[in-house]
């Protein structure tokens, strides 16, 4: 029979190890799909998945002021390569989904026009994603330059901290159209709120988003995060992701 602290000590360990929660940093535009993913793998592993969502800019800045995180899906490959650049990562960088970009409205504004519309009259306010830390902001910019709309909508513009933030304006009908990640209103919660149109890829740089591993955490947090970033290869993760109005890599190759 074994002693009772014996006993006692295996318990405490496998408490331990059951209750093993990694944190991750995600971008906006993930919101939905990241929670469905961190679910599925807490099915698999028994590992518990924390998401925090926000801008790519603004987690890369939290993530080297030091925060917690343990893994990063960014909106883009450029936060994670600065990430890995500055001694930051476990893993390299890895593209993980493609984005699509679109105009949405909840107000009735007619968007046959696409975003040419956002230089008739009618169109008062403009939601976007801050360019300066969303990836989705940088190419709504973009786009609107490729259409030669850009000083039209420049008194219109409402500048948003996030991609949801700025779906936030769209629902609350705070602007007349947002521009959106398609992950957004394919989510259960939105996929009947008001009209969107895609914007044409042409008109904007393709949205690669990439997946990084990282060291602020614990080392056995370290090794559950690169679990957590093998699992989104995973056919189920990739269902997730292609069900959120993503375009997945191996699609591209």
């Amino acid at each position: 029979m074994k002693p009772l602290k014996l006993i006692l000590a295996s318990l405490s360990l496998a408490s331990a190890l059951a209750a093993q929660t990694i944190t991750v940093a995600a971008a906006a535009n993930l919101k939905y799909a990241a929670e469905d993913i961190g679910k599925e793998f807490t099915k698999e592993s028994g590992i518990h998945v924390k998401i925090v969502t926000g801008a790519s800019g603004k987690l890369t800045q939290q993530i080297m002021s030091g925060a917690p995180y343990d893994a990063f899906l960014s909106a883009d490959t450029a936060y994670p390569a600065k990430l890995a650049d500055s001694g930051y990562a476990t893993t390299p960088s890895q593209v993980y989904a493609y984005g699509t970009l679109i105009l949405w409205s909840y107000t009735g504004t007619d968007l046959s026009k696409g975003v040419a519309v956002i230089a008739d009259q009618s169109v008062k306010k403009i939601a976007v994603a801050n360019p300066k830390t969303a990836p989705y902001g940088i190419e709504a910019m973009n786009a609107m330059k490729y259409y030669k709309v850009e000083h039209a909508a420049k008194e219109k513009l409402i500048i948003a901290e996030s991609i949801s933030q700025a779906g936030a304006y769209v629902t609350t009908k705070a602007v007349d159209v947002g521009f959106m990640a398609k992950s957004i209103v394919f989510s259960p919660e939105m996929k009947n709120v008001g009209k969107w149109v895609e914007v044409d890829p042409k008109s904007y740089n393709k949205i690669e988003q990439a997946m990084i591993g990282l060291k602020n955490g614990s080392p056995e947090n370290q090794i559950a995060a690169k679990k957590f970033l093998r699992f989104i290869d995973s056919p189920q993760a990739q269902e997730i992701l292609k069900a959120n109005g993503y375009g997945l890599p191996a699609e591209k190759n």
